[in-house]
């Protein structure tokens, strides 16, 4: 609360303790995603949401038939949640899920975008990124310039590009037509980023293994406790 910290745990009502995913709605409502499971938080007490149970993707390192590894709120007001068994949306009455069935590259979700064109971009695990435009998918491979499999987050920055890193290949930007990768040559020395931020100065913050990097619009800087910060 800017002075002291409040723990909330499964003693609090919590569906499990380990959080993987988290977001603040339209309506001031938290949505926790749990390895058990979603919670909701009105700022006085939690309550169960519930999705169906899932295949678990054990492949991943830690799984569960309810974990909840991503979550987003689209233009509209709906909920979009990401786990091993593709993507859930929650209309505020009911659930409807987009998995491979549909055209989904890979059922296991690790993050869910969307763009300002109103387009939904899929970081999945074992296929890539993909893009749907409510009715079909594009998937994004080596014919267009994208290697790797394991994509874990997406970002959209104030220009509109799109950024998402793929495991042991870098990290891209998409400018609209065709890709940039960026990797050791260009200062990122890691090949396992799994997390992007624009700050308000239109500055690009990656984090991953081996710390936080900030890109200057040609090359990555890593950022240590020392900085540099400007």
């Amino acid at each position: 609360d800017g002075k002291s910290f409040t723990n909330f745990t499964i003693k609090d009502g919590l569906a499990h303790n380990n959080v993987w995913s988290m977001l603040v709605d339209d309506k001031g409502i938290i949505w926790i995603g749990t390895l058990g499971g979603i919670s909701r938080f009105d700022g006085n007490q939690f309550a169960p949401f519930e999705l169906p149970e899932v295949e678990p993707d054990n492949s991943r390192g830690v799984a569960g038939s309810r974990m909840v590894n991503c979550i987003m709120q689209d233009s509209v007001g709906k909920m979009w949640f990401g786990t091993s068994g593709g993507v859930f949306v929650y209309d505020g009455q009911s659930l409807t899920n987009i998995s491979e069935k549909d055209g989904l590259p890979d059922n296991t979700v690790n993050c869910i975008l969307e763009d300002k064109d109103g387009n939904f971009w899929f970081a999945t695990h074992h296929k890539g990124v993909c893009r749907w435009d409510g009715s079909s998918f594009t998937h994004f491979d080596e014919e267009d310039g994208v290697t790797g499999t394991e994509a874990w987050n997406i970002y959209e920055d104030s220009a509109g590009h799109i950024w998402f890193p793929v495991e042991n290949s870098g990290v891209y930007r998409y400018d609209g037509k065709s890709f940039t990768n960026f990797q050791k040559e260009q200062g990122l020395t890691t090949n396992a980023i799994q997390c992007t931020f624009e700050d308000r100065e239109g500055r690009l913050w990656f984090g991953g293994w081996q710390g936080l990097f900030r890109f200057d619009g040609n090359s990555f800087m890593p950022v240590g406790k020392q900085g540099p910060w400007r």
